[in-house]
């Protein structure tokens, strides 16, 4: 699966997924409610990284396989919600 660019935006975009529920459900709760800062920072850091990859990596298979660009559209969008990335994979990368 990782031998193409679009089975490295897959591993990315799961990646990713992971790393934005592990922000917000557990590191920002213990952010607030017991002054742990340093978790936060490290996932906070590891989810700037692979959000900027999966960025790069849709644009990239975009421009590979020809997307139209609403497909491009739904795949950058997914990446702001929370599922979205596994929801993408399931919809637009498994078919292409």
């Amino acid at each position: 699966m990782s031998k193409t660019n679009l089975g490295l935006l897959r591993i990315i975009g799961f990646l990713e997924g992971i790393s934005y529920l592990a922000l917000f459900c557990a590191t920002m709760p213990l952010k607030y409610l017991y002054e742990m800062e340093e978790l936060n920072y490290a996932v906070g850091m590891a989810h700037g990284l692979l959000f900027c990859l999966y960025v790069f990596f849709v644009l990239l298979v975009t421009y590979q396989l020809k997307w139209k660009f609403s497909t491009c559209f739904w795949a950058l969008l997914a990446s702001l919600l929370p599922f979205g990335t596994f929801v993408a994979d399931k919809k637009i990368f498994k078919k292409a």
